[in-house]
């Protein structure tokens, strides 16, 4: 997977021509796939995960509007960008990594090598970049949709003022949350773009096979997501211990 990774990245820049147009429709595919899944899944992990359940004991301490602090921890730097990457494997990742299967129980990947054409370029690379590129681009709207279902919550359950909640949120918020979010949600579209296309062209005995790859990328996605989420917002909160103090 790191060779394929390795292939894929330095072929996008050492030949940064012939491939725009299909990272275009790809990353239009993606886009109208994932937009309406994010909103609705971010915005209820929001309202509930983020909103009611915190705001129950803010509530009952008579600081309802602090939780936009906490929807700033819960939403910037963990729940919306791994939701965001939860849909994106599950409803993209799999149709690529089954798409590339196909092709290769039928044979099409080495009828495509006989002929001299570079599988990895045409059929790889812009899927992997289209991934990459659009998860980030998606993690600013689940974002948003995030901290909106904990504004719900906080204001519309428990009564906190509006005010009071976002001077709450952006007293708290620093550039490093919101370019840490995008950047590790960068690194989650590269996971999946390589963990699904590798596993879809690695596909083999039929149908079966193509089933048995698909389901294997979902599960080694979300675990290496996992993973890289746990080491990412450890380093960040390492280098810049203020971000753990709540004001």
């Amino acid at each position: 997977m790191a060779q394929l990774a390795g292939t894929v990245l330095w072929g996008a820049i050492r030949h940064p021509r012939g491939y725009w147009a299909d990272l275009r429709e790809q990353m239009y595919t993606l886009l109208k796939r994932c937009w309406l899944p994010m909103v609705i899944s971010t915005t209820a992990m929001g309202f509930g995960a983020a909103g009611l359940a915190p705001g129950t004991m803010m509530a009952l301490l008579g600081i309802p509007e602090r939780l936009g602090a906490f929807d700033l921890m819960a939403s910037l730097r963990e729940f919306a960008p791994w939701i965001n990457a939860m849909v994106v494997a599950g409803v993209v990742g799999t149709s690529m990594t089954a798409d590339l299967g196909s092709r290769r129980i039928r044979d099409e990947l080495d009828a495509m090598r006989v002929l001299g054409i570079d599988v990895i370029r045409i059929l790889v690379l812009p899927r992997i970049l289209a991934v990459t590129l659009m998860t980030g681009l998606l993690d600013l709207f689940a974002l948003t949709f995030g901290v909106f279902g904990g504004f719900l919550a906080s204001v519309a359950v428990f009564g906190a003022s509006p005010g009071a909640y976002f001077g709450s949120f952006f007293a708290n918020a620093t550039v490093i949350d919101l370019w840490g979010s995008v950047v590790k949600s960068l690194f989650f579209g590269l996971i999946i773009g390589v963990v699904c296309c590798y596993k879809g062209l690695r596909a083999q005995g039929g149908p079966m096979g193509v089933g048995r790859a698909v389901n294997q990328a979902v599960v080694i996605s979300f675990a290496a997501i996992w993973i890289i989420n746990s080491l990412f917002i450890s380093i960040v909160l390492g280098l810049n211990p203020d971000m753990q103090t709540v004001r």
